[in-house]
This record gives C-alpha cells, sequence and structure tokens, in this order.
C-alpha cells in the first residue's frame, strides 16, 4: 500500500488556529454600568445643544396668535445673534425683563431632567416671553389712530390676530442704543413693550424660525 503524499498534511510545527477573534479576547462592559453611562451623555448633548445651538419652546399663551397658538412648539436658534442683528420683523425669545422670579432650588437630577424637557418643548421656563420685534436701537416707535408707526411710517403688519384691532395711543418711544422694542401679535392680549418698555439685547435667548409642532403647523416663522 502505498503511503500518502506527505504534502497534503498541515506541518507538525504550525500554531493551532485561534478559537475566536480578537474582539472575543476583550473584556465586555456589563449592562448596568453601560446604560447609566449612555444616559448620562444623552443628558450632556441634550443640554449642550439647548444651551448653545437650539431650543424648542412650548406656546402656553395667546399672545401671538394667529401666528403662533397655544400648545404650538417652535425651535429657537440661539446662532442667529451671534452671527447677525436682531431685525424688525423677528420672533424672538427673551428673559422676562419684570424679573422677581425667584427659580426652587433643584438637585443636579432634577437640574439635567428640567433642562432635557426644555430643550425639547415639553417644558417652558415661566420666565421666558416670546414676542415680535417692531423697534431696533435709533427707531422711534408710537401709535397713533389705532395704527403703529416706526420712524413716521405706517407699520404694515399682516400677521396680526385681529388687524381691526385700534390700538391705544402710546409714545412716541425713541428706542435706547441696546435695546428693542417687542410686541406680540395678538395687541389685545399681550404684555409686552407697551408695559415693561424696551428689552434689552442681552436678555434675548434667541429667534424662533420654524414651527416643529402639531405636524398639521409645519412651517417657518
Amino acid at each position: 500500500m502505498t503511503d500518502p503524499d506527505p504534502a497534503t498534511y498541515p506541518p507538525a510545527d504550525l500554531p493551532d488556529e485561534p478559537s475566536g477573534t480578537s474582539d472575543d479576547s476583550k473584556p465586555r462592559i456589563p449592562f448596568w454600568i453601560e446604560f447609566p453611562v449612555l444616559i448620562v451623555v444623552a443628558l450632556a448633548v441634550a443640554i449642550l445643544i439647548k444651551t448653545f445651538l437650539f431650543q424648542a419652546f412650548y406656546i402656553p399663551s395667546s399672545s401671538m396668535e394667529d401666528t403662533l397658538q397655544i400648545n404650538d412648539r417652535v425651535l429657537v436658534s440661539k446662532l442667529n445673534y451671534q452671527l447677525g442683528d436682531v431685525s424688525r420683523g423677528d420672533v424672538i425669545v427673551f428673559d422676562d425683563p419684570r424679573g422677581g422670579f425667584d427659580e426652587p432650588s433643584e438637585s443636579v437630577v432634577q437640574s439635567a431632567v428640567r433642562n432635557v424637557l426644555e430643550s425639547v418643548g415639553l417644558r417652558t421656563p415661566r420666565s421666558e416671553f416670546i414676542k415680535r420685534v417692531i423697534g431696533v436701537p435709533g427707531d422711534v416707535v408710537e401709535a397713533q389712530e389705532g395704527d403703529v408707526w416706526v420712524n413716521g411710517e405706517r407699520l404694515d403688519e399682516p400677521y396680526l390676530e385681529d388687524p381691526s384691532y385700534r390700538h391705544p395711543d402710546f409714545g412716541p418711544v425713541v428706542i435706547p442704543e441696546g435695546t428693542f422694542f417687542v410686541m406680540g401679535d395678538n395687541r389685545a392680549s399681550s404684555q409686552d413693550s407697551r408695559f415693561f418698555g424696551p428689552i434689552p439685547g442681552d436678555d434675548i435667548v434667541g429667534r424662533a424660525f420654524v414651527i416643529i409642532w402639531p405636524p398639521s403647523r409645519w412651517g417657518g416663522l
């Protein structure tokens, strides 16, 4: 009987094949550690986005109808006014210029949860308003015979909730440097610069630029 060709057998000195890939030898992070880490990272990303980029804002009142309705949610850009100027007609979110609100103390976890809820529009800070810019620094704003006038010209306002509403006269108000005169689109139901005066530019949170909820009202501002 002829011996088989020895070349068909593997050499005796070859190492054994590895039983698995190199990844199998790496220790895996237990799920009970991995999950909380993912939650913390997600919270941190949400807070960073809310602080520096975008924030969803919930509309709690009728002061901006019909442009914005109660329960609408808008997306607010915090980059606009870092790259450009505030313009007449912009819809902006700003801190309540009246102040006087003492936020309750909260833990780190409560603060993180609040920031996440505010970033997606499920909660709105009670100390923030949303209105439309009517006058910029140097403008002269007044109401005469039921209409708003800026720098001696009657303002065309197709966005008003009730175009037949007749303004009580006010002004003229000269808008100081670094401040802005704001009003709600629903003039009969809005606390705005007619009552608390021009707002400081430093109090502006950002520009509302799109309605994101409900889906039936998607669209730019």
